[in-house]
């Protein structure tokens, strides 16, 4: 399949709908609920380990919440704009499009500008931050240094200088905040300090949510080749990165098993509930690793995994707590 080399036609003069429709479906492009889940997926790990050692604070809970969706918004507001400048976005081809890769092209189908997608990622870096100073002042000063190497790791996904996506360090960025940083932020707002325990739930949680952007990058994969967008994936080629996403979720699996031989309760063998989804997600991909996208629900069934992980971890830590 050749790469494109022009935009697929948007229609931003769509007499039908007016700007202002136009502008709030860009908004929630960005917002994007079954992405940002992730985040308070990470949190119902940390808090749940927060719960057996103190009682929770739901306000500070729910401010974490808010900030962290806030930064959510920007995060993808930003990266919507860097990727379309490099031509990223424009290179995905009609039949490439899925719900979970390709951007949320709000520039692409002309429904937010370049300067209202920045001033939506303004505003929600304000008030992430304004969420994130809240806490360092009023509730735990010490967590300021695990919420400003997020930040860094969020900006730097996309943003230079860094550009991790671009030089195939995106995955591992993606492992580190959407494992340690957010459960261990989460644990320490919650009772003061972090702890090896949930560093160590975090781990799988981690590879999980790696192994979603693994098959993210399949459908993208011409696009991010011809924009010199080198992840991991593109650097492979889509037929080896096939046979190293099993890889990854035998690394997440494992270290779960691994936990309960080292003393942890065996309750979070609850946790394997998130391995139906990857295993189809295994199969297919390997199966069919440059079309599964267009037939399979893969993409889906792999965020489902990181889901199930959080919620069956959880479940478990607090039953074994209880018993």
């Amino acid at each position: 399949m050749p790469i494109p080399d022009a935009a697929p036609s948007a229609n931003p003069s769509d007499t039908s709908r007016s700007r202002a429709e136009l502008r709030w479906e860009g908004f929630w492009r960005l917002a994007d609920p079954k992405i940002s889940i992730t985040s308070a997926v990470c949190m119902l790990i940390g808090g749940s380990i927060a719960a057996t050692l103190t009682p929770l604070s739901w306000l500070w809970l729910a401010v974490l919440g808010l900030a962290l969706f806030c930064m959510e918004v920007a995060k993808n507001a930003w990266g919507d704009v860097i990727d379309f400048d490099s031509g990223n976005d424009l290179a995905v081809a009609p039949e490439d499009r899925t719900a979970f890769s390709g951007g949320k092209r709000v520039l692409v189908d002309g429904l937010l500008s370049h300067r209202e997608t920045w001033i939506v990622a303004g505003i929600f870096t304000a008030f992430g931050l304004l969420g994130g100073a809240l806490i360092v002042f009023f509730r735990e000063p010490d967590v300021i240094w695990i919420g400003l190497f997020g930040l860094v790791l969020g900006w730097s996904y996309h943003g230079p200088p860094l550009k991790l996506a671009y030089r195939g360090f995106g995955e591992l960025a993606v492992l580190v905040c959407y494992g340690p940083v957010l459960v261990l932020s989460t644990l320490q707002i919650q009772t003061g300090s972090a702890s090896w325990p949930a560093f160590w739930l975090s781990l799988p949680l981690g590879l999980l949510i790696t192994a979603f952007l693994w098959v993210n990058e399949f459908p993208d994969y011409f696009a991010d080749v011809s924009a010199g967008k080198r992840n991991l994936v593109a650097r492979l080629g889509r037929h080896r990165a096939s046979r190293l996403l099993p890889v990854i979720y035998a690394s997440a699996f494992s270290l779960l098993a691994a936990l309960v031989l080292f003393g942890y309760s065996a309750w979070i063998l609850l946790g394997f509930a998130a391995l139906p989804p990857a295993l189809y997600a295994v199969r297919e991909v390997w199966r069919a690793p440059q079309t599964f996208y267009r037939h399979k629900p893969v993409q889906p069934a792999a965020l489902l995994s990181f889901v199930l992980y959080s919620l069956g971890v959880s479940c478990g830590w607090l039953l074994g707590y209880a018993g």
